[in-house]
């Protein structure tokens, strides 16, 4: 996702519920990696889609790539997700994308009894190229009351289609 490796990288996760300019029920996903001397970030954007009868990811800011997310709750009570057919748009342009140039991302969020923790563990796969990426760690929740959600975390452009 961006060309930098590092072990005990702080991050945050940043999630908003909103309704998008469609009138969709929308959930942010804004990941923060704090590198040494740089941040990086990571966004997407969630939708229910009737038409696929499934969540639909949005990756990046500009919501070029569209992925389906099948999800479930796992045995241990967390959620567990994982990435299926993705699609590619462009102005009027849509294409499916080749998952030979992509990869198949598990996520598993869970509370940790032991440590009285929330935890994730992300990896993404490639079915030639193996691990693309990835990352696990440990997170407390903060819950916080906002009237607006800020600018910085929507989209730049939002999709219709689904």
């Amino acid at each position: 996702m961006f060309p930098v490796r590092g072990v005990n990288v702080p991050f945050r996760i940043e999630n908003y519920a909103y309704l998008d300019r469609y009138g969709r029920e929308t959930v942010t996903w804004i990941r923060r990696f704090q590198f040494p001397g740089r941040e990086r970030r990571f966004d997407a954007t969630m939708i229910y889609s009737r038409k696929r009868e499934r969540i639909v990811d949005y990756l990046g800011t500009h919501q070029h790539l569209a992925v389906d997310i099948d999800l479930r709750v796992g045995e241990d009570g967390g959620l567990r997700l994982r990435s299926g057919a993705q699609r590619f748009y462009e102005g009027p342009v849509g294409f499916n994308f080749p998952m030979v140039f992509s990869g198949y991302a598990d996520v598993h969020e869970f509370f940790d009894e032991s440590s009285h923790r929330f935890r994730i563990e992300v990896e993404v796969k490639n079915q030639v190229w193996g691990k693309l990426f990835g990352y696990s760690g440990g997170f407390d929740v903060e819950y916080l009351e906002v009237d607006v959600v800020p600018e910085d975390v929507r989209p730049v452009r939002e999709e219709r289609r689904a």
